[in-house]
């Protein structure tokens, strides 16, 4: 102890030891110490010593160190000093500030050390397991270094730390973790150490998206206070940055889990901007930053429009818009707010539709456009200013065939408006103008305006400009041609080059695949001389791109040339150039547009990126019209009358072809057509053919069943014939022909079934009165009592069938036993035939009374069916017509409930005012006004008591 008590600030006894044998001398105690508290106390010796003996440390003593992070994991004191001190071995903050070039070289050997260090550690991956797992203790001494370490170590080697994390188990779920500490420093720590560690890392970047970070990110962001929270906001957007860019899989899950629905509140500015810190522009950047990332031209155009079209829906797009024409608000916001907008509504027709109708405010109302190209076109704005407003209109005309012709309409006559400026004649103004980049940029503006529509080329060539007073208008065409052919004339050798290049690719826009506008570019004279002149001379390194550019103007007047003027044909240029520039001189010149350093910048991206204003000198839809038309010229112009001829010809065969082709693709697609109606039909009639088949087959079995039925009723009639034979004989010897004995027989069945139907009609009738009497309805007392009156008729009907049921049995018994008697005594003749025959006579009276009977009460029951019809009739009418009084009465009620409260009301209100009134009188008195008299303020009381008296009359009615 006396040791570490020299080491931590005791009276030297002695001479010193250097720091190296201190360091070993410490690092023996950490080994061979058997206490605990003599190990801490070392660690914590060499955690003082750690800044000013780094190296030594680190080489020493990080074996122990991580030794100590392994075996002492119950004392929380003890891992807080390790951490610490491996913190201070491997990170290269520094924080005194020495001069540049000292501070330059010793940053560079610190990270250098910081390297080595990390390297060191990391070797045995497990220790970057073991840092994680001692992530988890919530002790704040053992979790804040940890988290501290873990970020200097991604710093210094973060792809090799990334790794070792990724194949951890559970591992970047437990720095997740580190977000929800209640404890603002480790949070805060814990988004450092997530940023390094989501770095270029795709995998990791999903895991840490799918752990919920989205949200977890968005509410710290909210409860930071947004865009003016302070640099905890700043490094959540970061975060966010790392998760979302160049990240399809991040953007889909941030879009399809609502989260663009939550920024919208971060764009929220108020009437006064003035004042903002320097925080809150960083923060509103990155967050418009991050909206840029989600609509930014390199994703896939299936996401980005999604994420376009939830931006309008949420407001977001409108918000926007707001910021930008708020007044108030930073340069720098106004500009990346003017890119976010640009990339938000490029190719989607729905915002750039909402784009067109935002007006400034101002007085009068202005589109957001032509103030937006007013800016454009002014040299006293800043630059990036003018780069973004461009941006902004190149996205608004973004495959936007509607908002082209708007645009060109602008500049025709017969919609000039002479009272307002309009985008037109910002970009005329701006196209003639003095200033060589409003002159570019005019000119790369009106060329979108013109991108792939062959519609508003053709009517941009209406355009007429008046040049100066007593001159005629000359065309928009023909002013850009002679602004190139007096840019000689111009002061500056670098302004000359923009505009000439800037009115090169306006014109190789406009008379691109539009043979018309060549047929126009051709007819002047002086066009066709000027650019074989500019191509022909040995101009300087600076003038190649417009002798490049002119060569790709006069190859599209070779290449989309109608032969519609006789001078300048296809065959006549071509002649030209190969006496006047030479073929491979002319390809070699067309060659420098591509050569050029500024030309592969353009290409890489849609939005304008320049240094400096001289750099501005393609456009990146230009370069894609360069790449389509370089090979095509090149072709054409190469080509020999007769490679021509030969070309023609074989383009006349292969329309010839096409022509034959075409005639058989229609005559296939009308049989395919017919042999579709025909499977149709073909269908139809199979079906038809199965229902036919399975309609034969039933006729078949009944046809069979007909056919046994018959089989079996002709065995019948066999016997039947027999017995008949029998009978008849019998009723002869007996004295009744066989003909009257059929008719009995007939006459009998007939009653039988008359009284079992009259059986079921009577059951149903008894189940229809049993079923009314449950009912019981109170509206309906009279119908009630006729219901019971039918019912007694029908009971009373019920016992006269039961009689002659009865009367009807006892006959068919008489008619067996007369049947019986007539087969016994038939071959006895005398007086028992005599007997018979009056029995016989006997019963044929009954029957037919019996007969006349049943008509009877068939007319009865029928009576009584239409009756009770009627009167079933009668009770479904009176039930209606209760339900509909009571509805009508309950309504009624809440009518006259509702009306009472309201007098109710009024009387209070009437009340009140009355107070009010005597109150006020009272004040007048007192200060002595004068006030209407009693006997009018009397009758005026009377009036409104008779009022009142007459809505209560009219309440209660």
């Amino acid at each position: 102890m006396n040791f570490l008590r020299g080491v931590m600030g005791g009276q030297p006894t002695g001479p010193q030891p250097t720091g190296a044998e201190t360091i070993q001398k410490l690092c023996d105690r950490v080994a061979s110490s058997t206490l605990l508290e003599d190990r801490r106390d070392a660690v914590r010796a060499l955690k003082s010593l750690s800044k000013k003996y780094r190296v030594e440390v680190g080489n020493m003593a990080m074996d122990h160190l991580v030794r100590i992070l392994q075996t002492d994991r119950s004392d929380t004191e003890i891992l807080g000093y390790a951490l610490d001190t491996l913190y201070n071995i491997v990170c290269n903050d520094e924080e005194e500030e020495p001069d540049e070039s000292e501070e330059e070289n010793q940053q560079k050997q610190e990270d250098d050390l910081g390297a080595q260090f990390t390297d060191k550690f990391v070797q045995e991956p497990e220790n970057v397991t073991l840092l994680l797992t001692l992530l988890e203790e919530f002790d704040f001494h053992v979790r804040w270094p940890g988290v501290k370490l873990l970020t200097a170590l991604l710093k210094n080697q973060c792809a090799q730390v990334q790794g070792i994390i990724l194949v951890s188990p559970m591992g970047v779920s437990r720095l997740m973790d580190l977000l929800a500490d209640s404890r603002e420093v480790i949070r805060n720590d814990g988004l450092l150490l997530l940023q390094q560690l989501t770095k270029g890392n795709a995998a990791i970047q999903k895991i840490v998206a799918f752990e919920n970070a989205f949200e977890r990110l968005l509410d710290i962001i909210t409860e930071e206070g947004s865009s003016d929270g302070g640099i905890v906001v700043e490094d959540c957007l970061l975060l966010l940055l790392n998760l979302l860019k160049n990240n399809s899989s991040n953007q889909n899950f941030f879009k399809e889990g609502s989260y663009i629905q939550k920024m919208k509140p971060w764009f929220e500015v108020g009437d006064d901007n003035s004042g903002w810190s320097a925080q809150k522009v960083t923060n509103l950047h990155l967050m418009l930053q991050l909206v840029r990332v989600m609509v930014s031209p390199v994703n896939s155009p299936g996401a980005t429009a999604s994420c376009q079209k939830a931006m309008f829906q949420c407001g977001l797009l409108q918000q926007l818009c707001t910021i930008l024409m708020a007044t108030g608000v930073p340069a720098d916001i106004l500009t990346e707010t003017i890119n976010t907008v640009s990339e938000v509504i490029r190719g989607s027709e729905v915002n750039q539709d909402y784009f067109a109708s935002v007006n400034a405010p101002s007085n009068p109302p202005r589109p957001a456009i032509v103030v937006l190209l007013m800016s454009m076109v002014n040299e006293r704005q800043p630059f990036v200013l003018r780069c973004a407003v461009l941006y902004c209109f190149q996205c608004f005309l973004y495959k936007n065939h509607k908002g082209q012709g708007e645009i060109v309409a602008t500049l025709l006559p017969s919609t000039i408006d002479a009272n307002s400026i309009s985008a037109g004649q910002l970009l005329c103004g701006g196209l003639f103008s003095a200033d060589s980049l409003s002159n570019w940029c005019a000119a790369v503006a009106l060329a979108h305006a013109l991108q792939d529509n062959l519609t508003q080329k053709e009517q941009l060539l209406r355009v007429q400009l008046a040049t100066s007073l007593g001159k005629p208008p000359v065309s928009l065409l023909q002013q850009c041609t002679n602004i190139l052919s007096q840019g000689d004339k111009l002061d500056r050798r670098g302004s000359r080059v923009q505009t000439k290049v800037g009115l090169l690719m306006l014109l190789c826009t406009w008379i691109s695949n539009c043979p018309i506008a060549v047929m126009h570019f051709l007819h002047n004279q002086d066009n066709v001389p000027f650019l074989t002149g500019q191509i022909s001379e040995n101009l300087g390194e600076d003038e190649r791109l417009v002798q490049g550019l002119c060569a790709l103007l006069l190859g599209i007047c070779i290449y989309y040339n109608d032969n519609s003027l006789e001078n300048y044909t296809k065959e006549k240029l071509k002649q030209l150039i190969e006496k006047r520039i030479g073929k491979e001189n002319f390809v070699e010149k067309l060659g420098f547009i591509t050569k050029h350093e500024l030309y592969s910048r353009a290409a890489q991206k849609p939005q304008p990126a320049f240094s400096t204003p001289e750099h501005m000198l393609f456009d990146h839809e230009f370069t894609k019209l360069v790449k389509e038309l370089e090979g095509m010229i090149t072709k054409a112009v190469l080509k020999s009358s007769e490679e021509e001829k030969k070309e023609e010809e074989v383009k006349k065969t292969l329309e010839q072809h096409d022509s034959i082709v075409t005639q058989y693709k229609e005559l296939i697609r009308e049989q395919d057509s017919q042999i579709n109606e025909l499977k149709e039909q073909v269908t139809v009639l199979a079906s038809q053919n199965e229902k036919m088949q399975s309609t034969m087959t039933q006729q078949l079995s009944q046809i069979q069943q007909h056919k046994d039925q018959y089989n079996i009723l002709k065995l019948k009639l066999g016997k039947d014939n027999q017995q008949t034979g029998n009978q008849a004989e019998a009723a002869h010897v007996n004295g009744l022909q066989p003909e009257e004995l059929s008719q009995l027989r007939e006459q009998l069945e007939e009653l039988q079934r008359q009284n079992q139907l009259l059986q079921t009609q009577l059951g149903e009738k008894d189940s229809l009165i049993t079923s009314l009497k449950a009912e019981g309805l109170p509206s309906a007392d009279g119908s009630t009592s006729e219901v019971t009156v039918l019912q007694r008729e029908v009971e009373l009907l019920k016992a006269q069938l039961q009689r002659q049921t009865a009367e009807i049995t006892q006959l068919q018994s008489e008619r067996q036993e007369l049947l019986r008697g007539s087969d016994t005594t038939a071959a006895v003749p005398g007086e028992n035939s005599l007997y018979y025959t009056e029995k016989i006579a006997e019963l044929e009276s009954r029957l037919s009374a019996q007969t006349a009977e049943n008509q009877k009460l068939k007319a009865e029951v029928k009576t009584l069916l239409e009756s009770q019809e009627s009167m079933e009739k009668d009770l479904a009418s009176a039930t209606s017509t209760a339900a509909i009084m009571q509805a009508e009465k309950s309504k009624l009620q809440q009518e006259v409930q509702e009306s009472k409260k309201e007098q109710d009301d009024l009387l209070m209100l009437l009340a009140d005012q009355d107070q009010k009134i005597l109150s006020l009188k009272q004040r007048l008195k007192d200060l002595g006004e004068t006030i209407e008299d009693e006997d009018d303020l009397d009758s005026k009381d009377q009036f409104d008591d008779d009022d009142d008296e007459e809505e209560e009359e009219e309440c209660d009615e």
